[in-house]
């Protein structure tokens, strides 16, 4: 097997869920409130805020190795350490909260990423207590066995990433698929009582793009279906004809029927929203900037 590929062993290491329970659990209770899960979420910032804020400690702990290589730069690898673990922990609040709302193969390779980020700062934090205490042949090498430990916590954070998509646009396709131009998508009669979400699709085979389907009196609201925090069914969502809005059945996050926007998260990047017309009582629909 290929030396990389072991992450792939972690989302099915079902022992580990004795592990992301609890800190799952732990996570949601701490973090009751919505404002501040939006908040580190990112759904103010248009896409993840994580991803952003663990620059700064895995900048502050690598710069701190090449100057701890160096002779005469001690005191400024001492600050840069410093800087590192004062800086991981906003960052580790906001991957904390994107943790509590994977999927559960996400949360096996994730439980162990963030173990593997806590270890190295009780590491980097014991390099800085010997450096203070005038150890610095200590203190460097604690450092870089931190930054060994960042590097692979690195490496399961592009897995989460790139591999199993954590934090990835989920509705990023659907321009690609949908051609330009209005398109006929079924008859109004079908569409079903006010407030009632319905799942229809435009098109067939592999650009297929499933959508879903409002009607709110006289006005009719189509997005596309699928949630873009995780691809989560919105048409078996809670739909609030009131608050002119659709809730995400797997993980809660609420999209505004009227633009697709993201009122809360976990998303952070919104679904699309299509034009709507009535021609001869069959519904029309068109995706701006389509194709």
């Amino acid at each position: 097997m290929n030396p990389f590929e072991s992450a792939s062993l972690l989302e099915d290491a079902r022992t580990l869920d004795k592990v992301v329970g609890p800190v799952r659990s732990a996570t949601r209770g701490v973090l009751r409130s919505a404002l501040l899960r939006d908040l580190l979420h990112g759904v103010w910032l248009g896409h993840p805020l994580h991803p952003v804020l663990v620059q700064v400690p895995v900048g502050a702990f690598a710069s701190a190795g090449v100057l701890d290589a160096l002779p005469g730069h001690e005191r400024s690898a001492d600050v840069l350490v410093a800087t590192g673990i004062a800086s991981a922990v906003p960052a580790a609040a906001a991957g904390l909260a994107d943790f509590a709302e994977m999927h559960e193969q996400q949360q096996r390779v994730g439980v162990v990423h963030a173990a593997t980020n806590a270890v190295a700062l009780a590491v980097y934090s014991g390099s800085l207590l010997a450096r203070v205490r005038g150890g610095r042949r200590t203190g460097r090498l604690l450092g870089y066995a931190g930054l060994t430990l960042i590097g692979v916590s690195g490496y399961l954070g592009g897995h989460l990433a790139y591999r199993q998509a954590v934090g990835a646009n989920h509705a990023e396709d659907v321009p690609h698929l949908v051609p330009p131009g209005w398109h006929d998508l079924c008859a109004v009669d079908d569409l079903g009582p006010d407030g009632e979400g319905r799942l229809r699709t435009l098109g067939a085979g592999t650009s297929a793009v499933p959508l879903l389907v409002v009607r709110r009196g006289d006005q009719i609201d189509v997005l596309s279906e699928r949630c873009s925090h995780l691809a989560g069914p919105l048409h078996e969502g809670r739909i609030d004809v009131e608050a002119g809005c659709v809730t995400c059945p797997w993980h809660g996050s609420v999209f505004s029927l009227d633009d697709g926007s993201v009122r809360s998260g976990p998303a952070t990047a919104p679904v699309h929203a299509f034009d709507v017309r009535v021609d001869g009582g069959r519904l029309m629909v068109r995706l701006p900037n389509a194709g």
